[in-house]
C-alpha cells in the first residue's frame, strides 16, 4: 500500500487530483483511505515532494 511521509508532504493536492479511485484527501498532510487505494502509484509519480512510497 502507497504511504504517505508525513514529514515530506507539503499538502499540494497533487496525488489527489490524479487518484483515479478518489482514495486520498489532504487536511494539512495527504491522507490514504487504505480500503479504496488499489495501488496503482499514480500519486507516487505525480507528488513533487517525494512523500508517497510504496
Amino acid at each position: 500500500m502507497v504511504t504517505v511521509k508525513a514529514d515530506d508532504c507539503v499538502g499540494c493536492g497533487a496525488c489527489v487530483d490524479v487518484c483515479p479511485q478518489n482514495a486520498i484527501v489532504v487536511d494539512d498532510v495527504a491522507v490514504i483511505d487504505a480500503n479504496a487505494c488499489v495501488d496503482c502509484g499514480a500519486c507516487i509519480d505525480e507528488c513533487p515532494s517525494d512523500a508517497l512510497v510504496e
